[in-house]
């Protein structure tokens, strides 16, 4: 047995083996994972099926969990939004937003597919799971958007709402989460990167005070561009706070541009 087999039975997670689990114990546990009836019980096994499975040719005529994944990947982002403005009536722009990213990252996803425990109903390719496909982060986050499109396809926003919300309250200590330290650095790379931009670079302009007392002046790149810089007593401060700099003036750039195209429109 292999180190990712031994893991998967640990947890509880054997591999579906053929005619193991059924149609039916399939979806009284789908019924079981969202809390709601499943009337369209194909559209569920889509949002569990990898895009691995159906490349081969004997599988061809299936639909993978792509579609689905796009779709609930729009409603989580709503559902989060509408929650997080919410639950914090005082908050700025930019804390409901890195609320936000915390709350809907690939890891978070990832973490909310095991608290439903999806992983023994996903399909794959047999090369697929025998590489550790159900302990894949990005595979599982996929599912789970694309689990979420197929409850709201089948029951509606308020249905997809309720059971994404519910899922980040056994998942996620938003209290804690909120007035966790930030770190900018991690955001400002999830915020290029989701633009496909180029990755962040930070440069030292100046060090500045005697040895015991230096200052680093650290300005960070995207590309060719300078976008923030910040000053600290060690470099690693000094990025985190240009970081934030960054991250403030994409938030204002952003902010305008909306602003203008709405005056244009």
């Amino acid at each position: 047995m292999t180190l990712i087999e031994r893991t998967l039975k640990a947890l509880g997670f054997d591999r579906p083996r053929s005619g193991n689990p059924t149609s039916q114990d399939r979806k009284e546990r789908i019924a079981l994972i969202t809390g709601l009836p499943v009337s369209d019980f194909e559209l569920y096994e889509r949002a569990l099926r990898h895009s691995s499975l159906v490349r081969h040719r004997r599988h061809r005529h299936l639909q993978s969990n792509e579609r689905l994944e796009f779709l609930g990947d729009a409603v989580l982002g709503l559902a989060v939004a509408d929650y997080v403005y919410e639950r914090f009536p005082n908050k700025n722009e930019g804390f409901l937003t890195r609320l936000r990213a915390k709350l809907v990252n690939k890891n978070a996803l990832a973490q909310y597919a095991e608290t439903t425990r999806i992983q023994p109903l996903l399909e794959m390719s047999e090369d697929m799971d025998r590489a550790g496909g159900r302990l894949n982060a990005s595979m599982l986050a996929n599912a789970f958007e694309a689990l979420l499109g197929a409850v709201y396809l089948d029951h509606g926003y308020i249905a997809a709402r309720t059971f994404v919300l519910a899922t980040i309250a056994q998942t996620m200590d938003l209290d804690e989460l909120a007035e966790r330290r930030e770190n900018f650095k991690s955001l400002l790379l999830e915020y290029v990167q989701a633009r496909g931009w180029p990755q962040p670079q930070y440069r030292v302009l100046a060090e500045d005070g005697p040895g015991h007392q230096r200052t680093f002046l650290v300005e960070v790149v995207i590309g060719t561009e300078p976008y923030g810089s910040g000053r600290g007593k060690n470099k690693k401060e000094a990025e985190q706070r240009a970081a934030k700099a960054s991250l403030r003036y994409l938030e204002a750039s952003k902010k305008e541009q909306e602003e203008r195209v709405a005056l244009v429109g």
